[in-house]
């Protein structure tokens, strides 16, 4: 899962994880979760979660495919200023904000303003080491948060991931620090994920409220 992988998947047009619309388990957030401040979406791709995120408050993502971000705002017909920011490229109109770079490479300040986070596909992307490694960079990047994460369970022994298989066992682990509230589930046994099938015999997405104060000194 290293970023040659990745990026090769968006050359290829590889995008078994792109959704043609707002997630359903999105929409039906926790009201006082989606009418709040900025939300930061690392690991954004073109989703258009961005759009929808961006009619409540303004969004702040990081991807690390230029291709991504190019075709994020092309295809939805907005004008976007685009500049070089140290190892970044920083793509922006009023609403909406990607840093188009290493996620693990991001700054505190660069999402300051940012009191949610909205996690999609990006977890579930990882291999369990880096999986900790994120965590770890979303909690140093915002020490308070309010975050709403999508996660994927199967058996594991049916299918490789990604996307992998995040069972609510090691969403506690990860996120021992916080607050961990189940909001949904959906059955998505038969039906597949996203425009992926999957040839497993259960298979379920589990939506989170992670929650975690001010780290403490």
């Amino acid at each position: 899962m290293q970023q040659d992988f990745w990026l090769q998947c968006w050359q290829q047009n590889q995008l078994g994880w792109q959704q043609e619309d707002a997630h359903p388990l999105l929409r039906s957030a926790p009201s006082d979760w989606l009418n709040a401040s900025q939300v930061f979406v690392p690991l954004c791709g073109k989703s258009p979660d961005l759009l929808f995120l961006a009619q409540q408050a303004p969004v702040v993502g990081a991807e690390l495919s230029e291709i991504a971000c190019r075709d994020f705002f092309a295809e939805n017909q907005l004008q976007a200023t685009r500049k070089q920011s140290a190892a970044f490229v920083c793509y922006e109109t009023e609403v909406i904000r990607l840093w188009q770079g290493d996620f693990f490479a991001l700054r505190p300040e660069q999402v300051a303003e940012c009191r949610r986070i909205y996690d999609r596909a990006a977890l579930i992307a990882l291999p369990a080491p880096m999986r900790r490694d994120y965590v770890r960079q979303l909690r140093a990047l915002m020490p308070a948060a309010d975050m709403l994460l999508l996660s994927l369970e199967y058996p594991v022994a049916e299918k490789n991931g990604p996307p992998f298989s995040v069972p609510a066992e090691e969403i506690s682990e990860l996120f021992s620090f916080a607050q961990v509230t189940l909001w949904q589930q959906r059955d998505l046994t038969g039906h597949g994920f996203a425009r992926r099938r999957f040839e497993t015999s259960s298979l379920v997405e589990t939506c989170w409220r992670i929650q975690w104060p001010s780290v403490q000194q």
